[in-house]
Formats: structure tokens, C-alpha cells, sequence
């Protein structure tokens, strides 16, 4: 059956306009400006209608896997099914979700415990058909850990794993080179002072040594298959040369504005995350995303470990900030298309997926009515 929205403020690729569109499973039909009279037409009374939103790295599905410090959910096909809908309901069609491969510096890290899980759960849900949205995979690579290798190497060729990014958290370095808020954040997860300062010893010790092993054998394993590469908390020029040099086309997260104009200028997509923008600024002492924003050096934006942070980032941006509001809609819908290589989703446009989320906004804060994947009811 088809559906026909009227009376919407539709969310272009330039410009809000006020229309009508109509969309069914196989894609959207039309979109056309003026108010529709046919009886069917559903009138949202002004709302927002614009793409689903493209998600292209979120930890959010982690939480649900574990839900409390060593409480390891025990079905994880239903740990999936929450996040999925969790997702769904912030407006997200498209989500690659964020797993993180390898445990850094040899320590006990709840993430490697549970990797196979997330992966089977993925693979069963998407088995089942169960999912309400799209589902891919982007591995995290943790290039500190001895045991990476090991690790991915049975998905090196999993047809689900499309996008991949090479992460370094040595202490002293990238996102961590102010080890004064590595450690606010660290006895703020329940470590020591005397357990941070052992764990940063033994973390730069071993750090380098794993991170030059890793780098190109994530890369080469990978880059057969074409699939995207990024970099992760780029910080200096130097970074961001060492990316390009190993096929990146993404810098996830730079930390800061010289990286990130160095990233631009490269042809580098530069992704940032939401709920810097939405709180103001970093938790972990990098750049003003909406700085960076502002400076037109932002691509795309992440939700990371709030789902619904980005419809909350573009309407502050657009509130705040300056951005035209199809310019920030574009950071979570077309431009990650774009970039991603999903030329048949992100924009209002007939012949494309249907993925089309319907909204309000109360001052700053984005109120969804209904979301619809592939042109059926998701949210």
C-alpha cells in the first residue's frame, strides 16, 4: 500500500518546502510541492518530512550486550533487537553499527568478550528478517591489541563488515594525548589511581609495537575487498597524511582543527560526533564539532554513544549555529550516503528508498512521529 504525506515541510537537499509525497515499498513515488486532495492523503499539519537518517558509526548496540559492568546479557538476538529499535525511534533507517575489534594493551576488555555475540546476533537477525531498519557492520579496529588479527580474521571476507576504521587509543595520543582527562575518564569507570597509572605504563609500552604490526594488515585485509577505510581521532597533519597514504577516504572524529582542515584539503570526509555538538563541546578534550561546523570543515556527523543526539545536533546547529537547515540535515542523511556509497537512500527523491522520518521541533528538541524503512512502518 502506498502513503501519502500532505500539507509536510519537506527537508530538500537546498531548501524546506511545503508538499506532498507519496512512497510505498518500492521506493518513493513523488514529491511534489502544493497540498494533495486525494482522500488517502495523510495531512501532518506542518511537520517535518525528511530522509532517514544514515548512521554510520554508533557503540549504542554494545549497551544492550552489557548492561551493567560484567552483566553479559545472555540472548543476544534480543540484546539487537532493542538497539535496532532504539535506533528506529531516533529516526535512523540506515545504521552501521560500531564493533569494536581487538582488546587494547593486553587487559580485560568487556568488548572482546563480547564480539562473537554481537556478530551472531547480527547475522541472525538479519537471517530472520526481523530488523526494522537496514543493518551493516563498521569494525573498529584496535590497533593496540596483540590479539587483532586473530580476532577479525574469520569476518575478513563477512559480507555484512562494509566499513572499517583504524583506531589508536595509546595513552598520549590522538583522542588520550591529555592524559589528564584520560584519567578523569578512567576513575570515572571504577579504576584506581594507582590501577590508571600501571594500566597507562603497560598501555604505552605495548601500544607502539601493535599499532605498526596492525595498521597495514587491517589495510590489506580490507582493502581488497573495497571496502571504506577510516582513520580515527586524527589529531596532526601527520595523522591525516598516515590515513591517506594507507587508502583512508574518512577522518572519523578529528580532534582537532588543524586535522581537520588537513583532512579537507586532502579529499578526506571529515565525521564528527553529535553529542559534542549537542553538549557544547567534547567530553574527552577535543575540538567544538560546531566549530568545525561553522569553519565548513564537517561533513557528516555520528551519533556514537547517544542515538538520539542527531537530530538534537541539527537542529542546534541550525538553531545556534548558523547552518541552514538543509545543510545540517544533509550531516545525517545524503552527505553519509554520499560518502558511504549508498547512492539509492538520503534524499527525497522518486526513485529511491523509501526511508523517510516524520518530525516536530519543539525549540531544540526534535519531536519523531513515524519512521518508515523501505516504506513500511518502522517507528
Amino acid at each position: 500500500m502506498s502513503t501519502i504525506l500532505t500539507n509536510a515541510r519537506l527537508i530538500l537537499e537546498d531548501e524546506v518546502v511545503t508538499g506532498t509525497i507519496a512512497f510505498d515499498e518500492s521506493g518513493i513515488r513523488s514529491v511534489d510541492q502544493g497540498r494533495s486532495s486525494l482522500p488517502e492523503a495523510i495531512d501532518v499539519q506542518g511537520d517535518y518530512v525528511a530522509p532517514g537518517l544514515v548512521e554510520m558509526h554508533t557503540d549504542n548496540m554494545e549497551k544492550h550486550f552489557m548492561p551493567r559492568p560484567k552483566v553479559f546479557w545472555p540472548n543476544g538476538l534480543a540484546a539487537a533487537l532493542v538497539h535496532d529499535a532504539q535506533m528506529a525511534a531516533a529516526g535512523v533507517t540506515t545504521v552501521y553499527d560500531a564493533i569494536c575489534a581487538g582488546t587494547p594493551f593486553s587487559a580485560k576488555d568487556y568488548r572482546r568478550t563480547i564480539f562473537n555475540d554481537v556478530m551472531d546476533a547480527l547475522h541472525e537477525g538479519l537471517a530472520q528478517s526481523v530488523f526494522r531498519i537496514d543493518h551493516r557492520i563498521h569494525m573498529r579496529c584496535e590497533l593496540t591489541s596483540p590479539d587483532l588479527l586473530r580476532d577479525i580474521e574469520p569476518y575478513q571476507d563477512d559480507a555484512i563488515v562494509q566499513l572499517v576504521s583504524l583506531m589508536d587509543h595509546t595513552p598520549g595520543q590522538r583522542q588520550w594525548r591529555d592524559l589528564a582527562h584520560l584519567r578523569t575518564y578512567a576513575l570515572g569507570n571504577g579504576k584506581t589511581e594507582a590501577e590508571f597509572e600501571e594500566d597507562v605504563a603497560v598501555r604505552q609500552r605495548e601500544g607502539q609495537a601493535n599499532v605498526a604490526r596492525n595498521w597495514s594488515a587491517v589495510v590489506e585485509m580490507f582493502q581488497a575487498r573495497g571496502i571504506p577505510i577510516a582513520t580515527h581521532d586524527d589529531t596532526t597533519i601527520e595523522h591525516v597524511e598516515a590515513g591517506i597514504a594507507s587508502g583512508a577516504v574518512i577522518s572519523e572524529f578529528p580532534t582537532t582543527v588543524k586535522a581537520a582542515e588537513a583532512a579537507k584539503q586532502r579529499g578526506l570526509a571529515t565525521i564528527a560526533g553529535a553529542p559534542n555538538v549537542v553538549r557544547g563541546g567534547s567530553h574527552s578534550g577535543g575540538v567544538s564539532v560546531a566549530e568545525l561546523a561553522e569553519k565548513d570543515l564537517l561533513d557528516g556527523l555520528s551519533s556514537d554513544y547517544v542515538p538520539a543526539s542527531l537530530l538534537q545536533a541539527v537542529l542546534k546547529l541550525h538553531d545556534k549555529h548558523g547552518i541552514t537547515l538543509p545543510a545540517a540535515m544533509a550531516k545525517v542523511t545524503w552527505k553519509v550516503a554520499d560518502i558511504l556509497g549508498l547512492k539509492d537512500r538520503g534524499h527525497l527523491k522518486p526513485g529511491l528508498r523509501a526511508d523517510i522520518v516524520r518530525f516536530k521541533a519543539l525549540g531544540a528538541t526534535p519531536v519523531i512521529a513515524t519512521v518508515w524503512s523501505q516504506g513500511r512502518r518502522a517507528f
